[in-house]
């Protein structure tokens, strides 16, 4: 079954302490669904200035993402996003956001889009997030994305995207913030309460944790030897999370729990290298190799 994200498309020039690239293809719906494209098919809706290079749609195009949904303004000028990372590579400073086109970008959903049963709403305005679905004829399956900037500036119109949405995926200190609650445990109940049925909670290399209604499932961080860029990391998680639950259309705990995994499995692949060099030329068995490896790690027998 095929995916219908809807989210920015854009060029990222970042810094590390291993290297540094200028204007590389970045952007969540561009890091969903390159991830997701492993999987499963994805149609893509997002917006472009005239400026964006042709060899970045090429490239998507390569990967069966759909891109009939991808704006190009003429005249306009793409999202840009520049930033660096410390040696704590768990936290991003921003040092310059060009919104360019995406800040008046108001989506509309090409009408062979509209039938799509799984859909994926990335880190956008929630008032957007909701206009989406009301386009969507009858998903089976709404995940979604936010940040601290929506929680805090936009928090009544959140909360009511949220009741639509079935599956959440935010970071640990989003997730204290929109609960206001300082324990995971208890902020993820209040979540699971304002609509969500399960709870995504992003811990960089501390792993992820997942709620699922009376469930709880951890999943760890893959041990990496290099870790050059982490950014876009999540919407990969996020890509293969979904990819992989499209793929087999059935979200009972265990296979929710499976996805999780392939989800870290893929955010650790996009973690190895600058922008999407980690997961462009991936083959299936080198995915399904490291998914194994991920289950070595946390087995154990019962005493």
């Amino acid at each position: 079954m095929s995916i219908l994200v809807v989210g920015s498309v854009a060029l990222d020039t970042v810094k590390t302490p291993f290297g540094r690239v200028e204007e590389a293809l970045g952007g969540s719906a561009t890091y969903f669904s390159t991830s997701a494209s492993y999987f499963t098919d994805v149609q893509v809706v997002a917006v472009v200035g005239q400026d964006f290079p042709e060899r970045h749609v090429n490239f998507l195009k390569t990967r069966r993402v759909d891109l009939k949904g991808l704006e190009r303004v003429p005249g306009g000028r793409t999202f840009r996003w520049e930033g660096f990372y410390d040696y704590d590579l768990n936290k991003a400073h921003t040092l310059k956001t060009e919104l360019g086109v995406f800040e008046t970008f108001h989506p509309e959903i090409p009408q062979e889009y509209r039938d799509a049963q799984v859909v994926f709403l990335a880190n956008i305005d929630p008032v957007l997030q909701k206009n989406i679905l009301a386009q969507v004829k009858a998903p089976r399956l709404v995940a979604a994305d936010t940040m601290n900037f929506w929680i805090a500036s936009k928090r009544a119109e959140l909360l009511e995207t949220l009741k639509l949405v079935d599956i959440l995926t935010i970071n640990d200190a989003e997730t204290r913030e929109l609960a206001g609650e300082p324990n995971l445990v208890k902020a993820a109940r209040k979540i699971i309460g304002m609509g969500p049925k399960t709870l995504i909670i992003k811990r960089g290399e501390y792993g992820v944790l997942m709620f699922n209604g009376g469930s709880t499932f951890s999943a760890p961080a893959y041990p990496l030897e290099s870790v050059f860029d982490p950014t876009g990391a999540g919407d990969t998680f996020a890509g293969g999370f979904m990819g992989y639950i499209a793929s087999i259309m059935d979200w009972k705990d265990g296979n929710l729990r499976k996805a999780l995994v392939m989800g870290s499995v893929m955010a650790s692949f996009a973690v190895e290298d600058f922008s999407l060099g980690g997961i462009s030329a991936l083959d299936y068995p080198e995915i399904e190799k490291r998914f194994r490896e991920f289950k070595r790690l946390s087995h154990f027998e019962d005493i």
